[in-house]
């Protein structure tokens, strides 16, 4: 079902992104994918809180998801000549604090959508969680 999800939102975002180009505010490609998944049937919920908990508290800091599709896809939209270490750590953070599996990172300041792509799978365990026989590797992600 995601990758469903997911080719929904890539084919849009291209699509966007020949339309428009780069170089406009990451505001503006947000309502234009928020737009076009709205027209595919696509649940999206635009900067949707993200909570944080520490122990027992639940702590407003302020955190957002630029887009959630569907209830199980996060999209984190850049407009940034390059991308960093910290932006999918952003990523991956909304993911494991929303439990969700599946994130795009998306930089439209690119000239061929494609390279500013990044698909991201939440499978983050703690490594004192993990048995000593398995590696402890905290996060898998792909490039397109």
């Amino acid at each position: 079902m995601s990758r469903v999800v997911t080719s929904d939102m890539i084919s849009s975002a291209i699509k966007i992104h020949r339309r428009l180009g780069p170089g406009l505010l990451e505001s503006a490609y947000e309502a234009c994918l928020a737009y076009e998944l709205g027209r595919l049937g696509r649940k999206v919920e635009r900067q949707r809180a993200v909570p944080l908990f520490y122990e027992e508290v639940k702590l407003d800091c302020g955190f957002r998801a630029d887009l959630v599709v569907d209830g199980t896809v996060v999209v984190e939209l850049k407009c940034k000549e390059t991308l960093h270490p910290v932006d999918e750590a952003q990523l991956l953070s909304h993911l494991r604090l929303l439990n969700l599996p599946i994130g795009l990172l998306i930089n439209f300041h690119v000239l061929v959508l494609k390279d500013g792509i990044k698909r991201m799978v939440n499978n983050y365990v703690e490594a004192a969680e993990l048995p000593d026989n398995v590696p402890k590797i905290a996060e898998f992600s792909r490039s397109f």
